[in-house]
């Protein structure tokens, strides 16, 4: 098995919605802020190589949003998921599997494309089953008026559309080997049924953090997003998985720190706190 990151690219969000009841003063020690109050994200999927299986976790943003969209979150950089995907030698065709923690734009835009014609859409990943799991298809097709925004039709319904869809079944918090070598906890604090794969490599637990952890600035458990939409559950889902993370020595991939690819914890006299950050190559 090889893993490689693949950057898709960087944005910007309100520095007071990516950290809720939290005041400033405390959280731009970690995630300094712009003239607007906006902090910088990355977007980070993974790469999975795993026999013939070639298995990419998460998308970025993609590209066919409108101008007025993208205005609102300021890309930056030279990043992008195809351009990085052609540098380790793989174009998209290649993808046998397509892993979506959730459906919120930043973590699938780049699933759907545009046709030739800019007259409907396509599937980026031709050959690719695109996993999903069945509860969190239906809260995101039938999306709340507070995440409707971030629930985009046109990265969502061509997958289904296409017939590349499929569903991990979930029985509990916790499905063993829904993939190969991946386990998948299951989260409802942030979304409905957000799926957190944990694999298996060199031994160790990689674990992909999507937005149970945005970043090393939401370690401490009060550092909870605005975006949440159960943040009461979201405390008690960060409480047990950053416990169990700190003592089984698990490696947190970060998909939305700006600096920091990797992190492992430890525990403290004021609870579980970041011990080390690295590169992902270091593993």
């Amino acid at each position: 098995m090889k893993l490689h990151v693949l950057n898709t690219g960087y944005f910007k969000l309100d520095g007071g919605a990516m950290f809720g009841v939290v005041p400033k003063t405390m959280w731009q020690k970690t995630n300094p802020a712009d003239e607007n109050n906006m902090c910088s994200w990355a977007m980070r999927s993974l790469l999975i190589e795993d026999g013939n299986r070639l298995i990419l976790i998460d998308t970025g943003i993609g590209d066919k949003q409108s101008e007025k969209f993208f205005s609102h979150y300021y890309m930056f950089g030279n990043d992008s998921l195809h351009g990085n995907l052609a540098k380790l030698g793989f174009h998209t065709s290649d993808i046998t599997d397509v892993f979506l923690t959730h459906l919120h734009f930043d973590h699938c835009g780049g699933a759907v494309a545009w046709n030739d014609n800019k007259s409907g859409y396509r599937t980026v990943f031709e050959n690719a089953t695109y996993w999903s799991t069945e509860k969190h298809w239906e809260w995101a097709t039938n999306p709340n008026p507070r995440e409707k925004a971030s629930f985009i039709a046109e990265n969502i319904l061509p997958i289904q559309e296409s017939g590349q869809l499929k569903f991990i079944e979930r029985t509990g918090d916790f499905t063993q080997n829904a993939l190969p070598n991946i386990d998948v906890l299951f989260v409802d604090g942030h979304t409905e049924s957000m799926m957190i794969p944990q694999i298996h490599y060199k031994g160790k637990t990689i674990v992909f953090m999507a937005d149970l952890l945005p970043s090393v600035g939401h370690i401490p458990l009060p550092y909870v997003m605005g975006y949440d939409t159960r943040p009461l559950i979201t405390l008690g889902e960060k409480a047990n998985f950053l416990n169990n993370a700190a003592t089984n020595d698990f490696i947190l991939f970060l998909e939305h720190d700006s600096v920091n690819e990797c992190c492992i914890l430890q525990e403290t006299e004021k609870g579980i706190r970041l011990k080390e950050t690295f590169s992902f190559d270091s593993i």
